[in-house]
């Protein structure tokens, strides 16, 4: 009777292969969002982001179809990542105050890391209709969200009584402005601006005598 065949595949398991390619799409991300950081997206093509990665640009388009792919890939991790902090703390317990100081908080650290600091620095026009259609969509549900939380500090009474939809904008635009200042190797670190950035974003919307 015939032995089988025995062999080692170099090929590995189904489940092996897509975490491999999972890895590698995950590598091209990393090297292109810190690329359209420092030298801005324009700037930055993707035989920048095949050097830094010792590919070539072929290799890169096995992963993704286009530059303008990859840029929406970055902001739609930075916007994930805001969108599930500021759906987890409008979900806290508590007054609506310390919901929003929690979200500011979320917010603020993630502005200082790769994808929030794209997203702060890619302005409409960057994306293709399609992707900044989608852009919009994602940036108006987190707004949603923290107008929300601002309403209803607004009820319990935690919140001085006003705008909530200005106090939204106000929050968010002094949140995203991180992105323009914020120097990982200056002397604040990321839970310094967050835990700044919460008291002088909150205190002034306490209700006063």
């Amino acid at each position: 009777m015939p032995q089988p065949v025995q062999i080692v595949s170099p090929w590995g398991s189904k489940e092996d292969r897509a975490r491999e390619r999972n890895d590698k799409r995950d590598a091209v991300i990393t090297a292109a969002v810190r690329l359209f950081n420092l030298n801005g997206f324009h700037a930055t093509s993707l035989d920048d982001v095949a050097k830094v990665l010792r590919v070539t640009k072929p290799t890169i388009y096995h992963y993704y179809s286009s530059k303008d792919e990859i840029l929406f890939e970055c902001v739609r991790r930075g916007l994930n990542g805001i969108r599930d902090a500021a759906a987890e703390a409008a979900t806290h317990g508590g007054v609506g105050l310390e919901r929003l100081q929690i979200l500011i908080h979320a917010y603020a650290l993630i502005k200082t890391r790769d994808f929030g600091i794209c997203v702060g620095r890619t302005s409409d026009d960057q994306l293709r209709p399609e992707s900044r259609a989608k852009f919009r969509a994602m940036k108006r549900e987190i707004n949603d969200i923290l107008q929300g939380v601002v309403s209803e500090g607004m009820a319990d009474g935690s919140i001085a009584k006003g705008d909530a939809r200005l106090y939204a904008f106000t929050i968010a635009g002094s949140l995203n402005w991180i992105t323009r200042w914020y120097d990982p190797s200056g002397s604040m670190t990321p839970e310094d601006i967050a835990d700044g950035m919460m008291a002088m974003l909150t205190d002034g919307l306490v209700p006063r005598e």
